[in-house]
């Protein structure tokens, strides 16, 4: 499964990359990262829609991740990917604003990397 990563911390990709260590090995997961919302709009041009789940943060200089969203889910619907928004603001308006935009899910900072893996077994 191709899984794009989008969050402006670079540190990001490191914690990933530890955490789905046996994951990435064994061929089960292939992350790529993109550093800003419009480098992520990048990638899913020139890949034509590889990516099956998109994690992105919302909270990113330049395109947000809620606008990044609202991009995805205009432009990108064949197949649709699954998109979960990172967050490390719990708070009701991104929660909502998020749903609206046709989030599939919601995660908040730090992210629980057991429950996240659960969640990645639902999208096979």
């Amino acid at each position: 499964m191709k899984v794009l990563v989008v969050d402006d911390e670079k540190d990001v990709q490191t914690l990933f990359e530890q955490r789905f260590r046996k994951e990435i090995k064994s061929g089960e997961i292939d992350f790529v990262f993109a550093f800003s919302g419009e480098e992520a709009l990048v990638y899913l041009n020139q890949h034509d829609q590889e990516a099956v789940l998109i994690l992105s943060d919302i909270n990113m200089p330049g395109m947000s991740g809620l606008e990044l969203l609202g991009e995805i889910k205009q432009k990108y619907f064949k197949p649709p990917p699954v998109v979960m928004m990172i967050t490390a603001y719990g708070d009701a308006e991104n929660f909502n604003t998020a749903k609206e935009l046709g989030a599939d899910d919601f995660l908040t900072k730090p992210v629980d990397f057991t429950a996240l893996k659960e969640k990645l077994k639902t999208i096979h």
